[in-house]
């Protein structure tokens, strides 16, 4: 896995987001997407990097997708903030893919950040492969928050990385 990169986010990805639309990968996320969830949330990762307020990607690695990673703009504690999301298949899941990739959007989030100090993320306190992304790549666990989810309530762990301090490593 020499060779992972993000690119960005394309409308012809759509079918990666219906590979990640299982019981299995959004057991922490309050279960699946409706087909037209789907297909707004394509249009979304579209829409928002065209107005400049987000910049989904694929990861991949020579060719081959293995997820998608990116970031948004956010409020975060009454401050202009970014907010980080991702997944990895299940067949690339164990082998460093997320925390990789995190690396790689760290570095992307300090050049895109449009004045934003914090790059934030909030896997649900039951991931431990998604905490512990974090944790690998220098997030600080700043507390919990409980919110509504896809309808219904998800406890989530509150992370927070300083853009202006340090530097994110690409490698493991």
């Amino acid at each position: 896995m020499e060779t992972l990169t993000l690119r960005r986010w394309a409308r012809d990805d759509l079918d990666l987001l219906r590979a990640a639309n299982t019981p299995e990968m959004t057991a922490h996320l309050n279960g699946v997407e409706d087909e037209q969830q789907i297909d707004e949330r394509n249009a979304r990762y579209l829409r928002l990097w065209e107005a400049g307020e987000a910049r989904m990607f694929v990861i991949e690695d020579g060719g081959r997708r293995l997820g998608s990673i990116g970031f948004w703009h956010t409020e975060w504690r009454s401050e202009p903030a970014l907010e980080a999301g991702w997944f990895v298949l299940p067949d690339a899941q164990g082998r460093g893919v997320a925390s990789r990739a995190l690396g790689l959007l760290v570095d992307d989030a300090r050049a895109h950040r449009d004045g934003r100090r914090f790059l934030t993320a909030f896997p649900s306190v039951t991931n431990p492969g998604s905490n512990g992304v974090c944790r690998r790549r220098g997030f600080e666990l700043v507390g919990t928050v409980t919110a509504q989810f896809r309808g219904a309530d998800l406890t989530m762990n509150e992370w927070m990385l300083d853009l202006e301090v340090g530097r994110a490593s690409s490698g493991v």
